[in-house]
Formats: structure tokens, C-alpha cells, sequence
């Protein structure tokens, strides 16, 4: 990684003496394979006689004029910034220099299809990559007006965040003129250029305007875009945010660009959104997917509001832009759209990563900590996301939903165009609530770390309640014991159903909080700690509860007092209070009847992970056997052709641990084994050839013939993701090897190469990779670009050997190491997970 770092004193100091007006970027998109031609003529006031910097990563910087006077660029600039002297008050500063397309997400990046040999190019800009396309003040409380120029071949599309003012061709080239924006910070500008197909529809806005609408996908995945849907989700999305924001939608356009090999979900570029192609589906995609598709669509909208019209000061405010789209999105979802069950998912997805989160030893307060560029990039996590989101709902209950949507409408509108803090929010909110949030804020929005509530209960010998208290505890390095608005369900079994039969709402605050209320009622067969899930909590059940629902998880009702058992039996399991195996029996006698897609989605995935590192090591072999013939059979009995179905086969494949199981996958693969209502489509193909290669009956032959078949961008990735689950130590080396070499292969290429490489049953294979994993920390983080050195150090820790020698090697680089904090927190946090799973099977052992 270069040294491109950019600390919060620097730019609070450059703040302090500059206010940015506009700039003008002209992009030379026809200078080759390698690079493209950057002019930027920047405009800005300054306190005169001052100094500073202005970033620009670049190959080569050929002029720098500053108020007319030209400036040696061997002497000023130095490949990543810029030096300014002796500004005037008034300032033109342009800039003409070639910056390098990226194959890493970041920046400008450059993307070849294999099916027809188009190039297709996109911006990456957050955090702090457009200094890789234009010379600009990279921090987001420099907000100014972009006004791009774009000189492209002529049958390209270019869009960018306004609509074309003027396109003018000559030759094979054409040059296109943007209409300039309204003051905005640079991470939300875009440039997507290319062949790309569109196609186009408009809205009314709450305030008259008419709103052109564009959807964009490469040309080899067009046919696959199912664009009236997504039309039809942006639309429901416009009405509820501009009747609940009370603010019109504050841009000219609204475009939204699926793009190839990109890093995350969706980036929210003004008026100019892209989308991961993952969400462009040529195959079946589960339910989950499809909800997931729906929730990014709103939360990248929302963001039109929250964080492009009124945008944080500095990154330690991201949590305003992240939590609120993801609380907005969630209820939009919920409120707007047929998918009416958003907060079952949010309960079982966000809120089980946002747990996880707050308990590694990174944890950090919704409001972070933010020193450098190098923070914020490990910033993107559970607590800045899935945290931030259920506190904010949390929010929402305390001071009313209408005071609620009230304040942030104000916020908006005293905020437009420009940059906040925190304390701006919560005075708007306090205005119209009434409410003070300060304290409300200390505990939630600036402490660490998640609670446990547990039930206390006795009951004397007719199976009546004489006492039943609420229990609070919280980790010893984060003690902050909190106020909680929750609810307590009691369930029975009637006509075979786990239905509530009571629910009892309070305020659970201290250590222990007596519930006088239930005293004299029956003990329930199921007692459930924040039915509704309106807390930031983990729950546990008593033993008895937990007994009932090992067995009868299934015959609960609600989809979301189901998730809540889940993710109860889930925390109980990770924090090594009960036996792993204990997990494996209640997931597989419960998930056949469940409904919920992203609950039976994650409720698999852990499983998959109990089942090979938290399990005492002894059984591991035989239980992931035990559970891949469990998946399959439940498989075989699900209903033809139901998502539930689908899933089950998935994991199947996934966790594939005998020749008997390859001769199944191999059947289904070649038509020999079918399942009613179950079509192999290409994506699930892929799925049961990486199965395959798991167990040893692949070889990179079948993965060469399956590629031949399907020589696109997914099948590439599919392919070196199943060559990587090649299980013997050989190949795993191998692999290791290669990604550590080679700094030429694409993100989505190490992404998913890292993904197969980590997919093993037998943890034996990574044995040798421990210290050539070591060895190669500081390079791969001095040498790559960020995305990539976090595709490799967290893809490439052999987590799978879960024991000892791990935990002593990882401990003794940290000991060496104590430079690079944001290196050391992603080590620590692979160091976490492994400590986790040594506890998890020790308890397991004990039974």
C-alpha cells in the first residue's frame, strides 16, 4: 500500500485555511490500456500566504499551475500528493497528469469481458479514491461543484452523477459534457463509461420535477436484468422516503449501473448509483438474495438524502450515513414493498453480524475513533452498519416515530448542501421529540460492546411463577450496563404450535430488574427474552426454554420469534455456553419447516461453521459427515422446487465430505440423480463441482471443461474458486503461493480464489501455510492496494487449524508488530475467531 494515508489533523488543518468552489475534470479515456489523461482545474479560496497540499495519485504529473504560474512537478508533486505554496485568497489551480486504470475496485477500474472483448470501466470513489482520477482536496467537509468532461470511443456510454449537457463526436471519439452538480464531497462523484445497454424510465417527484430513471448492465448480462422490478422497487422507494423525509428528492437523475468484479453491495455516487452484478441473476438465486437485492436498492436511495445531500464532517461520523441507510432501508422495505418481513431478516443477518462484531477485540462505539484514511477503511463493519441500525431503531421508539421522521427532515433542511456532526442530528431530534438524547447517546452511541439478558425464573411445585427477574451482564472489557426497552413472550404448545400466549413490555436497567408482573402466572413452555426484538441485546434462554425449543423451534409462529430462538441458540454456541454438537441437533431437527429464507440462509452457514471448527476436533470428520447427509436428505424431502429445497442442495454441495457424497453431486450434475422441481443451472453447477473438488473427485480437467462452457466473468471466478478447494496441502500451497506473487490478478479473481481456498474439511491441508502466512504480512500490506491486502490477510489466515500453534504464531507476529494499526486489527480479529473456536470445542468436549 503506498504511502497515501491522510490523517484527521491534516485535513482539519486544510479545512481551516481553504473552502473548495468547483472543479473541472476533463477524463482521456483513449490514451490506452494502462492510463488516462486527468485535467483538473480546481477553484478555491485560501488564506493568503498560506500552504497545503492537494492529492493526486498518479503515474505522471505533466503540469501543475498555480494562478498562472507553472509549478516544476518534479519538485511538488510525489506520486500521491501535490504541494501548494503561497496560495492567494483567490485560487485556479489545474492539473494535467495520467493516473492508472485499477483492476482493484479502487479508483477508475478497468474490466476486459471475456464473452465479447469489451472493455467496461467504473469509479470507486469511497474512501479516498478519486485522487486516483482527478486532483482534488480528498476529504468530505471540502464540498464543491463537479462539472466532468468525458472523451471516450465514440460507442461507449459514459454517465456520471448529473445528466449530458452536450455530446460531440470526431473520428472514433467522442467527448462528453456533464451538467455540473450541486456543491457535493468528492467520494460521491462517479464516472462509469463503456458499452453498456441500458434502459430508461422516469418519476414525478413529491415537488413536480420529473425524475429520468436508467438502468445499465454490461451487454453479455443484459438479457439477464430484470429491470420493471427494479423500476418498480426505486419507485415504492421514492414515494415512502419523500412522504416520511418531507424532502424531495434533491438530485436531477437517478441512475443505477450494474457493474463488473465491484467490491461491495452498492456505492450510493450522487444520482449515479452501482450495484454489484451479483445482483444481475443469470441463474436461480435464493429468496434471501432477492430481499437482499431490494434492501441495497433502498439503502443506496436513502443515501440520496443521508450522506450525499447532507454529508459528515469526517469519517468518524460514517456511522450517520451507514446506520441510517440501513435502518431506512429495513423499515422501507418492510413498509413499502411485499417483502414484509424485513425485520425477521434484519434480526437474523444484521443483528447476528452486528454481535459478532461488538465482540471481537476491535469493538469500537457506534461513534469511532477515526485518526487516519487507514481507520475508516476497517471501518466498514458490523458496528458501523448493523449496530448503528438497531440503535437507531432503538431511537425511533424512544422519541416516537413521528418526532422521529420530523427531526431528520429539519436536519435535512437545515443541513442541505453541506456537512454535520453528530450533535446536529440530536438537536433537531430533541426539538421535536422533546426528549434529551445526550445521555441517551453516551451510553449507545459512544460505549462499546453488547449486553446478555437472561430470564431468572422460579416456580413453585403447580408450575406457577413466584419470582422472575431480567439479568444484565456485559463484557469485562466493555462493563456499560444499559437501559433496554423490551418485551417478554411467554409461548405454549397448542394444536402444535409454540403460539404467545402473554407478552409483557418494560424497562430492564441495572444488573437485575424484577418482574413483579409475571409472578403468579404459569410457567410457560417457552419463556422468550426481547419478543419483537426491540432491544440491542443478546438473549438466552433458561434451561427449560431451551429444551422446548431444541425440539419444537419450528412449531413457533412468527418468523421473527423463530429468528430470535435462533440467534439465541447461535450467541449461546459462540460464547461456548453450550455444546456445539447441542447446535448441530437443534438445526437439523428444526430448519425443514422453516420459511424464512436469510434465516434458513444464515442458520446454514453456522451451522457449516460449528460444524468444522467448533465441534470437539475428535467428532469433526464424522459430524460433518452426519450433517451432509442430513442436508441431503433433507433435500430430497423438502418441496419441489422450493427455495428451502434449493438452499438445502446448496449446502449440501458445500458440505460434501465422502465419496458418496461426490457420486451424488456427480449424479446430479450429470443427470443421473434429480430432485423434483430442482433445475442445474449453470451458478449451481459451479456450486457441485466445487462440491466435488472439495472431496477429491474434481481435477483442474472437469474445471477446465466446465469453464470452456462457460468462459464468462462468472465463470472465471467460479472456476478458480473450486480449483482453490482442491483439498490436499499441495494445491492449498500452491494456491498460497500464487496469491501472494501475483499482484496482476483482478479483486474478484483473489476475493474468490481466497473464498475456495478457505472452503477445506480437513484442516490438516493449511499446516504449512502458518509462516509463510506470517512472513508475508508486512509486504502484502506495504505492496498492494488496501481492498486487496484485506482480500489476503483475512483470506489467506489458515483460520480452519483452530489450535494452538495458531493462536501462539498469531500472538507472537502481534508481539513483533506493533506498527500499522489497521493491519494489527485485522490480525486480531482472525486471532479472536480462532481463540472463539478452541473455547467452542472444549466446551463441546465437556458435552
Amino acid at each position: 500500500m503506498p504511502g497515501d494515508n491522510l490523517t484527521r489533523a491534516e485535513a482539519h488543518e486544510r479545512k481551516s485555511i481553504l473552502e473548495t468552489e468547483s472543479y473541472q475534470v476533463a477524463l482521456d479515456l483513449t490514451t490506452g490500456d494502462e492510463v488516462f489523461r486527468s485535467t483538473s482545474t480546481v477553484t478555491f479560496t485560501a488564506t493568503a500566504g498560506t500552504s497545503t497540499f492537494i492529492d493526486a495519485i498518479t503515474r505522471t504529473v505533466h503540469s501543475v499551475e498555480l494562478n498562472g504560474e507553472q509549478l516544476d512537478p518534479s519538485e511538488v508533486a510525489d506520486g500521491t500528493r501535490i504541494q501548494l505554496p503561497n496560495l492567494a485568497e483567490h485560487n485556479v489551480l489545474t492539473v494535467v497528469a495520467d493516473h492508472e486504470y485499477t483492476n482493484t475496485g479502487e479508483g477508475l477500474h478497468r474490466f476486459v469481458d471475456p464473452v465479447d472483448g469489451e472493455v467496461y470501466l467504473y469509479s470507486q470513489f469511497e474512501v479516498p479514491d478519486s485522487r486516483r482520477v482527478f486532483a482534488v482536496f480528498e476529504q468530505p467537509d471540502l464540498k464543491a461543484t463537479f462539472h466532468f468532461t468525458v472523451t471516450a470511443p465514440q460507442n461507449w456510454v459514459v454517465v456520471s452523477n448529473y445528466p449530458v449537457a452536450t455530446r460531440t463526436e470526431a473520428g472514433d471519439a467522442a467527448t462528453t459534457v456533464f451538467e455540473p452538480t450541486q456543491p457535493v464531497s468528492s467520494y460521491i462523484t462517479a464516472v462509469i463509461a463503456g458499452p453498456y445497454e441500458s434502459v430508461h424510465s422516469e418519476l414525478v417527484s413529491s415537488d413536480g420535477r420529473t425524475i429520468p430513471l436508467g438502468i445499465y448492465a454490461r451487454a453479455s448480462l443484459f438479457e439477464y436484468l430484470d429491470a420493471d422490478y427494479i423500476f418498480d422497487i426505486t419507485r415504492k422507494g421514492f414515494v415512502y422516503y419523500e412522504e416520511q423525509f418531507g424532502v424531495p428528492y434533491p438530485f436531477d437523475k437517478y441512475d443505477q449501473l450494474f457493474v463488473p468484479e465491484f467490491n461491495a453491495g452498492a456505492m450510493e455516487n450522487a444520482g449515479a448509483v452501482t450495484f454489484t452484478e451479483t445482483y444481475v441473476f443469470r441463474s436461480k438465486v435464493t429468496d434471501a438474495i432477492k430481499e437482499r437485492r431490494v434492501v441495497t436498492i433502498l439503502h443506496e436511495l436513502a443515501h440520496m438524502w443521508f450522506g450525499d445531500l447532507v454529508t459528515m464532517k469526517w469519517w468518524n461520523d460514517l456511522w450517520l450515513n451507514e446506520s441510517f441507510a440501513e435502518w431506512a432501508s429495513t423499515i422501507a422495505t418492510a413498509e413499502a414493498t411485499e417483502w414484509t418481513e424485513a425485520w425477521t431478516t434484519f434480526q437474523a443477518m444484521e443483528k447476528s453480524w452486528a454481535y459478532k462484531q461488538d465482540q471481537l477485540p476491535s469493538t469500537h462505539p457506534v461513534v469511532a475513533t477515526i485518526n487516519d484514511l487507514e481507520d475508516v477503511q476497517v471501518n466498514f463493519d458490523g458496528i458501523t452498519y448493523a449496530k448503528g441500525g438497531s440503535v437507531l431503531k432503538q431511537l425511533v421508539a424512544w422519541v416516537g416515530r413521528e418526532a422521529f421522521f420530523d427531526g431528520v427532515s429539519a436536519y435535512f433542511q437545515k443541513h442541505a448542501w453541506g456537512n454535520t456532526e453528530l450533535k446536529d442530528l440530536l438537536t433537531e431530534l430533541e426539538t421535536t421529540s422533546g426528549r434529551e438524547l445526550g445521555s441517551w447517546s453516551t451510553q449507545w452511541l459512544e460505549t462499546a460492546g453488547v449486553n446478555t439478558l437472561r430470564p431468572e425464573l422460579e416456580v413453585d411445585a403447580d408450575g406457577t411463577i413466584t419470582s422472575f427477574a431480567v439479568l444484565q451482564s456485559a463484557a469485562d472489557d466493555y462493563p456499560t450496563i444499559r437501559p433496554h426497552r423490551m418485551a417478554i413472550g411467554f409461548y405454549e404448545l397448542q394444536d402444535g404450535a409454540l403460539t404467545r400466549t402473554h407478552r409483557h413490555e418494560l424497562d430492564v436497567d441495572g444488573e437485575r430488574t424484577e418482574v413483579p408482573e409475571l409472578v403468579g402466572r404459569a410457567r410457560p413452555a417457552l419463556v422468550l427474552l426481547n419478543d419483537d426484538d426491540l432491544a440491542y441485546a443478546k438473549i438466552r434462554l433458561d434451561e427449560a426454554s431451551l429444551a422446548v425449543a431444541i425440539e419444537h423451534l419450528a412449531a413457533i409462529e412468527s418468523p421473527l420469534a423463530r429468528a430470535l430462538v435462533w440467534g439465541a441458540a447461535w450467541d449461546a454456541t459462540r460464547d461456548a455456553e453450550t455444546p456445539a454438537r447441542d447446535y448441530v441437533r437443534l438445526v437439523l431437527n428444526n430448519i425443514a419447516t422453516e420459511t424464512e429464507s436469510t434465516t434458513i440462509r444464515t442458520t446454514l452457514m453456522q451451522l457449516a461453521a460449528v460444524a468444522r471448527t467448533y465441534v470437539e476436533p475428535t467428532t469433526r470428520a464424522a459430524t460433518i459427515e452426519e450433517v451432509a447427509d442430513a442436508l441431503w436428505q433433507l433435500a430430497q424431502g423438502a418441496e419441489a422446487g422450493s427455495d428451502a429445497q434449493f438452499q438445502f442442495v446448496q449446502y449440501f454441495a458445500n458440505l460434501a465430505a465422502t465419496p458418496a457424497h461426490g457420486e451424488v453431486l456427480a449424479g446430479l450434475r450429470d443427470g443421473s440423480i434429480t430432485l423434483p422441481g430442482l433445475e442445474i443451472d449453470t451458478d449451481l453447477d459451479w456450486l457441485l463441482l466445487e462440491g466435488l473438488a472439495l472431496v477429491g473427485a474434481a481435477t483442474g480437467d472437469d474445471i477446465d471443461a466446465a469453464l470452456a462452457k462457460d468462459n464468462t466473468s462468472n465463470g472465471q471466478q467460479a472456476a478458480t474458486r473450486a480449483r482453490a478447494a482442491l483439498p490436499d496441502a499441495a494445491s492449498k500451497r500452491a494456491i498460497f503461493d500464487h496469491l501472494v506473487s501475483d499482484d496482476s490478478m483482478p479483486n474478484a479473481i483473489v476475493r474468490m480464489t481466497c473464498l475456495g481456498w478457505q472452503h477445506a474439511n480437513d484442516p490438516s491441508a493449511f499446516e504449512s501455510i502458518v509462516e509463510p502466512y506470517f512472513a508475508s504480512l508486512t509486504s502484502i500490506w506495504n505492496d498492494r492496494s488496501y481492498k486487496i491486502a484485506e482480500y489476503l490477510v483475512l483470506g489467506l489466515y489458515p483460520a480452519a487449524l483452530a489450535n494452538q500453534t495458531l493462536v501462539e504464531a498469531t500472538r507472537a507476529w502481534l508481539d513483533a508488530n506493533p506498527g500499522i494499526p489497521a493491519l494489527r486489527r485485522l490480525v486480531t480479529e482472525n486471532l479472536a475467531g480462532v481463540e472463539r473456536a478452541i473455547a467452542a470445542q472444549e466446551r463441546d468436549a465437556r458435552g
